[in-house]
């Protein structure tokens, strides 16, 4: 028995395509429910689950009155009947096999936790820049599951994994305090206890990109600023690459300032400037070529953007949550309202895959 959980709110633009996703799994539907978790949309979002339950008995529309996503995890899985949980977005579009493979694999591999490869696609031509940008390794750093697509491999995270329900039950609710970066920090726990969670090529979704400059902003500043608070309840689970976008951003900030008392540091900013321009034109030109010249010019501002919004996110979580600093690495922080599940459940683990 699997449980397909979405956490969702305001979705009607999309909802149609991630919702009828699941519904057109190639997985027994007497196997399967699927739980829309809704935030108490108001725009249309709900009215299309609920005529869609007509057509499929397994599907269930649940309230998540706080309206964010771990609330929303945490409630589809107190609700839930499957053997394994699978979580998918309502931004995303599953394979019409996705259900099917993540079962094998959690059964076959010895894993505790299995996703795949993402392809992020745009709707419009900034879109598609943008999506390009998000699968790029100067644009993301070495997210496995954003970048790589050829090859099974043992990662620290993906992107809409499937769980054995036991594993569920050994960890715990989803930390509620974090609007963002949950599954960072909900897989790293995971890790910590002595899990595996695996990337399989054959687990493919697609996932719409942010259209415009304004909502990728946004979005990359609220990565930031929540990863301090992941970084603050785990220190171990930080990636040197999580601090380039930071300290380049406090770099021009510091030389800035400096530079009206000291004129050197006009100089180490122009030349900072110049380097950072220079890979920005490298990397811009290397997907150009590789997607379409066309993109490069919109590339150029992009990838800046993702570094400097998540970089001063970082920078203003470190000051907003000063205060919330603790000793111990491992423990999770504010779990909400939410009752924990219970723990209990042994983990069977098979020969080494590589790891990311």
């Amino acid at each position: 028995m699997v449980s397909v959980i979405m956490p969702v709110r305001n979705e009607a633009v999309y909802i149609e395509r991630s919702l009828g996703a699941v519904l057109s799994q190639d997985y027994p539907p007497e196997r399967m429910e699927i739980l829309v978790v809704d935030g108490m949309s108001t725009d249309g979002t709900r009215e299309y689950v609920i005529a869609a339950q007509a057509q499929r008995p397994g599907l269930r529309l649940i309230d998540n009155p706080r309206g964010i996503v771990p609330p929303g995890l945490n409630i589809g899985i107190g609700e839930a009947r499957g053997d394994i949980v699978v979580r998918v977005d309502g931004h995303c579009e599953i394979a019409p096999d996705y259900v099917r493979r993540c079962v094998e694999h959690l059964r076959a591999d010895g894993v505790d936790a299995v996703g795949g490869p993402i392809k992020t696609i745009g709707e419009t031509d900034e879109a598609q820049s943008i999506a390009l940008a998000m699968s790029s390794w100067f644009g993301v750093g070495g997210s496995a599951f954003r970048t790589v697509n050829d090859r099974a491999m043992l990662v620290e995270t993906v992107a809409f994994p499937a769980y054995d329900r036991r594993t569920l039950r050994r960890l715990g609710p989803f930390d509620e305090e974090l609007v963002r970066n949950q599954d960072d920090e909900y897989n790293y726990r995971l890790l910590k206890s002595g899990g595996r969670i695996l990337l399989s090529p054959d687990i493919r979704s697609r996932y719409y990109s942010r259209s415009g400059l304004r909502s990728l902003w946004r979005q990359y500043y609220q990565y930031g600023y929540w990863k301090v608070r992941v970084m603050q309840k785990h220190p171990r689970q930080m990636r040197g690459r999580q601090f380039v976008p930071p300290l380049f951003v406090a770099g021009l900030l510091g030389s800035s300032v400096l530079g009206l008392l000291f004129r050197p540091f006009w100089f180490l900013l122009a030349l900072v400037l110049t380097m950072y321009a220079t890979a920005d034109l490298a990397a811009s030109l290397s997907i150009g070529r590789e997607h379409g010249m066309r993109h490069v010019p919109r590339l150029l501002v992009i990838h800046p953007v993702i570094h400097v919004s998540y970089g001063l996110g970082f920078l203003a979580g470190l000051v907003r949550f000063a205060g919330h600093w603790q000793s111990s690495d491992g423990e999770p922080g504010t779990i909400g309202q939410t009752r924990a599940v219970s723990r209990s459940g042994d983990q069977s683990h098979e020969p080494d895959l590589p790891r990311a």
